[in-house]
């Protein structure tokens, strides 16, 4: 698709600037421009970003970002430890390299609580959390729940 552009003049007038004025926004950097040949021809994207204009097209959505926290009552260290290397090594696999999950283990000794922390897509934590859940509902023996008393 084409995109309109326009001269120094023509800019000039839709604004109702000076000619000198609109090269001087160029120079400065205040307005962006090509140049082809002796003159500079503006794109009208970069007209409106100028006038502080934005086309329909040029509203889109950066990427979502969740963040969650989970907490877990009644975990002992070795448990929390192996909880924490299946999220993180989840985390690291078959997700977006480019918008990488992240996930952070907090455990409390003390109060035989962890606590995770799942910052990324919305997409990607929500599998995340799909596997965090079917690991504490399973009776698989990853997760010793029984704490001894302190």
């Amino acid at each position: 698709m084409m995109e309109d552009m326009y001269s120094v003049e023509q800019v000039a007038d839709r604004l109702g600037l000076h000619v000198r004025t609109v090269r001087g926004y160029i120079r400065s950097g205040r307005l962006r421009a090509v140049r082809i040949g002796k003159q500079y021809r503006i794109a009208a994207t970069d007209l409106d970003a100028l006038t502080g204009q934005r086309p329909a097209a040029a509203s889109v959505v950066g990427p979502a970002e969740v963040s969650s926290i989970v907490q877990i009552d009644g975990v002992d260290r070795a448990a929390a430890d192996r909880l924490g290397t299946l999220m993180l090594a989840s985390a690291n696999t078959g997700h977006d390299q480019a918008n990488p999950l992240r996930v952070q283990t907090v455990h409390d000794e003390e109060r035989h609580r962890l606590k995770i922390i799942i910052l990324g897509a919305p997409a990607a934590a929500a599998e995340l959390l799909h596997l965090l859940d079917a690991v504490l509902n399973a009776d698989n023996g990853l997760l010793d729940r029984e704490v001894p008393d302190a």
